[in-house]
């Protein structure tokens, strides 16, 4: 007589229906509500493309959805190790930011209805999949701020004091040199003729793009969080330095070459090359500080 002696799978390779279930419900949550947040929010992607396109203050907003992606997917080992819990929390958050866009869309305030994206969003992640997933996600979702466009009236209050800071520091500087130079309001006055510190050389620009840049290097290079926060401050000072010494430079070339150096593709690649010095100094920020506990770099 032969007998047959059953074999027991292994707990592994069973799915357990309960899960199966779960799974495939959290499936179709985030397919449905994903498609919602698309609609809802439909209108605001062509605006922010544009704005992107013909704003060069935002260039880099093309490269900020990619790399939030890119932070999500270098914590894709992380997350599927994460608990799934659901929290209410996200219902509320998500409640708030589409009572945000309703408000902002009746007061045509768009920089607020682009902001509320961001709180719907974070809201929809917390309530689907808890507190410890929202935690590793909350970065590369902040971040996305960095590619919605401050309201102008809020780039012209900082902007216009920095391009007065940034011509009265030059024409110091000129002075020192021994080059005769005049200043009236964002405009200096050379022998070879009239020099304008334009909005461009004000900073904000630098500032922006390096703030979006230092955040980001902060977040791979450091665990500590007052390091990252230190190496981001210092992208504020680093971008004023570097176009204080653009505007200067351009003034001791204009004063020997002529009015001509301070236009065209000149001045385009004085730009180019300042972001660049100022890259460096970036660098070197983090270099000072982790210098300080080399272990605790990670990239």
């Amino acid at each position: 007589m032969r007998y047959t002696i059953p074999i027991e799978k292994s707990p592994k390779s069973v799915s357990h229906p309960s899960r199966l279930k779960r799974t495939s419900s959290m499936k179709v949550q985030v397919g449905v509500l994903g498609l919602l947040f698309l609609i809802l929010y439909s209108p605001i992607f062509p605006m922010l493309v544009y704005d992107w396109s013909y704003d060069p203050n935002y260039s880099h907003g093309f490269l900020i959805p990619v790399v939030s992606g890119y932070l999500i997917w270098r914590q894709r080992e992380k997350l599927v190790l994460q608990k799934v819990s659901p929290s209410n929390w996200g219902l509320a958050i998500t409640v708030l930011g589409l009572i945000l866009y309703l408000v902002a869309n009746i007061a045509a305030e768009l920089y607020t209805m682009r902001v509320s994206m961001l709180i719907v969003l974070s809201g929809i992640v917390l309530a689907i999949f808890g507190k410890n997933i929202f935690k590793i996600l909350l970065f590369p979702i902040a971040y996305l701020l960095f590619m919605i466009p401050i309201p102008y009236i809020i780039y012209n209050l900082i902007a216009f004091p920095l391009k007065m800071f940034v011509t009265a520091q030059a024409e110091t500087l000129l002075h020192g040199m021994g080059i005769p130079v005049l200043r009236e309001g964002n405009i200096l006055h050379m022998s070879t003729g009239p020099l304008e510190v334009v909005d461009a050389c004000s900073g904000m620009r630098s500032i922006i793009s390096l703030l979006a840049l230092s955040a980001v290097f902060g977040y791979l290079t450091f665990k500590t969080n007052w390091k990252r926060i230190l190496l981001f401050i210092s992208a504020i000072p680093i971008a004023i330095l570097t176009n204080l010494f653009r505007v200067t430079f351009t003034g001791i070339l204009a004063n020997s070459y002529g009015q001509q150096v301070a236009e065209g593709f000149l001045h385009e690649f004085s730009g180019m090359l300042v972001f660049g010095i100022a890259l460096i100094c970036l660098l070197g920020v983090r270099g000072l500080l982790s210098w300080t506990k080399p272990q605790e770099t990670f990239l």
